[in-house]
């Protein structure tokens, strides 16, 4: 690049944007990459502390700062990603469509480890919303030597799954079997169906239907029989989840021949959360606490059944780093540290 005086820079062409910031009034662009200076400029620039404009000087081989951005938003993207013009040599993604973010780690450690590569993200398997924010790229230097970008592109493509992607959520019917000798009996209101079926209805999937059970494993084996049979895709078994002789929840399940996953998580409130498959229906076993608590384990690994992902052992203790709720007075998840 060549550096030239502002006074005598009428004429010359910006090769990226100039921000202007203003204490409590404005931080953003003031000229765009590719305004012609004017004379009327010369005095705001002046203002904003540029006694210097830079020319590119075609130099071969180098970049400049906003297409570099742009090759690396377009390597990282998956489905579900839209990407927005490069602004200030940024280019940030959105989500195109509402779902669960998936970020590879390993991917953005990978990249980051190179030279003058920024990418930063939003954490992975967060709920996200149409428009929301999902992460930022960028080069360091205004002008980068294409190789660093190659390398950049030559890493992404030795994932084999997108380094971001958004997934939607599938609509599933879903059957709810509410456990309890109490509620079966008629001896209190079930409160646990009402909480249930508002968040599958949230995430778009519809309640197949409702069934209450005593604390019997025959019993329970027989509804979660019946609900298969009427082609429901998940099945929510609610209560007997503790480790009380009268608790028999999981063994119920255990003993229908469903694979089990897990029968614990490393989550606060949800400690007590199972999970299995009887072929490839997800069958959770949920505890007392997801009819209280606002965010449990079970929000935490329910909406990534409902992309489709099928989730083993190693997925749900990972989450003992970041797995206490603070149970805050205002619920802020997912913007908040439960779950990451």
């Amino acid at each position: 690049m060549e550096k030239i005086k502002v006074q005598d820079a009428v004429g010359a062409i910006l090769i990226h944007d100039m921000t202007q910031i203003i204490p409590g009034v404005v931080k953003g662009p003031r000229f765009r990459k590719g305004h012609v200076i004017q004379a009327e400029d010369i005095p705001i620039l002046l203002s904003m502390g540029k006694e210097h404009i830079f020319v590119w000087d075609q130099t071969p081989g180098l970049i400049h700062e906003n297409e570099a951005a742009e090759r690396l938003a377009q390597a990282v993207s998956g489905s579900g990603l839209v990407l927005d013009e490069p602004k200030e040599g940024k280019v940030t993604l959105t989500a195109a469509h509402d779902g669960i973010l998936y970020v590879s780690a390993d991917g953005v450690l990978a990249l980051n480890n190179l030279e003058y590569i920024i990418l930063a993200t939003l954490h992975s398997h967060i709920p996200v919303k149409k428009g929301d924010k999902i992460a930022g790229t960028r080069v360091v230097p205004l002008m980068i030597d294409e190789k660093v970008v190659l390398e950049a592109e030559r890493i992404v493509r030795t994932f084999s799954t997108p380094i971001l992607e958004v997934r939607p959520l599938k609509p599933l019917k879903i059957g709810i079997i509410t456990t309890g000798s109490e509620v079966y009996h008629g001896r209190i209101q079930d409160k646990f169906g009402p909480v249930l079926r508002a968040k599958v209805e949230s995430w778009g999937s519809v309640v197949l239907e409702q069934t209450l059970s005593g604390d019997d494993v025959s019993l329970i084996q027989s509804s979660i029989r019946d609900h298969l049979s009427k082609g429901v895709e998940m099945v929510l078994v609610s209560g007997g989840m503790s480790v009380d002789p009268d608790d028999v929840t999981p063994a119920a399940i255990k003993e229908m021949g469903a694979e089990l996953i897990t029968y614990g998580a490393p989550v606060l409130p949800g400690a007590m959360f199972l999970l299995a498959y009887l072929g490839d229906v997800p069958i959770m076993g949920l505890p007392g606490c997801v009819m209280y608590s606002k965010t449990t384990a079970f929000d935490l690994f329910a909406p990534r059944l409902l992309t489709g992902e099928r989730l083993t052992r190693h997925d749900i203790i990972k989450h003992g780093v970041g797995g206490l709720c603070l149970e805050c007075p205002v619920c802020t998840y997912p913007r908040c540290s439960f779950g990451k």
